[in-house]
């Protein structure tokens, strides 16, 4: 069924809400959630409201908290989200860096004691609309090995980018660490569908076609091997050791019907052009790359397919599944 973003908004608000999330807090991921949908993201749309109403429900996420400042120095900051549903936490972090940025040329925003935090490009987006480079990391639960490892430990620890262009769509870089998305491997594993080879590993650290077994005892394999693994902990420690939270293993998984808080952290960074080469040169190396690259018939700028999304959503609507939509409705009247 096709809804408008409005009516979408509308529902999951009220699940969220009836789930046991602030009002403030219900709206914030309302509206992330309804963002991914717009640009062509429905796994990290929609059909998050009932995982997040779950989380709330059985105490993996405090619906009554409220983010506060834990440390704030110049052009840095550190936002406790309190074990809330973290979209709160990000507006205020994306609020700071531009903020930050705008005084001291750069500004770091982390969040500490949060949780699943969706579509990172999307939360960079205002940074774009500022001038600003941006640049995103979040950890999650353990899912990769160490190099030369068997069992998961870092997270698939999405990293993301957003370079503004003059007078064009920002690029916007997404992507996480893993050969696949783990949601990839969950829908085989709800269909009873095998997985190729190359997507995980299981809890011997061999490679694995059921997908089950990579849920619940394996882990996922890194991108380009060994320097993926590398990436991941790097961006592991960005956003652990600088905001002191829960490193992969010692967060559950977030897919778990039971388990523990996952008290992970993101980092977020905001560059601004004007206080290095200038906004002008800024302006001029990017176009200049992206022509290069446009010179090239078969490439497509990267984030081009959500802005598309988003037109076509403009004048059509958004599809979602009935099913869904009935689950969401249910858990919206309670």
């Amino acid at each position: 069924m096709k809804k408008n973003p409005d009516e979408l908004f509308e529902i999951a608000r009220a699940a969220l809400e009836r789930a046991g999330a602030s009002p403030g807090m219900a709206e914030a991921a309302a509206r992330h959630l309804v963002s991914a949908e717009e640009q062509g993201l429905p796994t990290h749309g929609m059909s998050r409201v009932p995982f997040y109403c779950a989380m709330l429900k059985n105490g993996r996420a405090d619906g009554a908290a409220r983010p506060r400042l834990a440390a704030d120095k110049a052009a840095a900051c550190l936002i406790d989200n309190c074990d809330a549903l973290p979209y709160e936490s990000c507006e205020w972090a994306i609020e700071e860096v531009i903020q930050r940025a705008r005084r001291n040329g750069i500004g770091y925003a982390g969040i500490t004691r949060s949780g699943h935090v969706g579509v990172l490009g999307i939360h960079l987006l205002p940074l774009a609309r500022a001038g600003l480079v941006g640049l995103a990391f979040t950890n999650s639960p353990a899912a990769i090995p160490a190099w030369g490892g068997s069992k998961a430990l870092f997270g698939t620890d999405p990293v993301a980018a957003v370079f503004p262009r003059a007078d064009a769509e920002p690029l916007v870089i997404d992507l996480a660490l893993t050969t696949v998305i783990r949601g990839k491997i969950m829908l085989a594993a709800q269909k009873g569908e095998r997985i190729p080879e190359g997507w995980a590993l299981d809890r011997h650290g061999k490679p694995t076609t059921d997908p089950k077994e990579a849920i619940e005892h394996g882990s996922m394999f890194p991108i380009g091997g060994v320097k993926g693994a590398m990436l991941a902990l790097m961006f592991e420690l960005i956003c652990t050791a600088l905001t002191g939270s829960a490193i992969g293993p010692e967060a559950d998984s977030f897919f778990a019907e039971q388990g523990n808080r996952p008290r992970i952290g993101q980092s977020f960074i905001g560059i601004d052009p004007g206080a290095l080469a200038g906004r002008e040169k800024y302006l001029e190396r990017v176009e200049t790359v992206v022509r290069l690259m446009l010179a090239d018939a078969e490439v497509r700028l990267p984030g081009a397919r959500r802005f598309e999304a988003e037109k076509r959503v403009r004048a059509e609507g958004i599809e979602v599944p009935d099913a869904l939509l009935a689950k969401i409705a249910a858990l919206a009247t309670g």
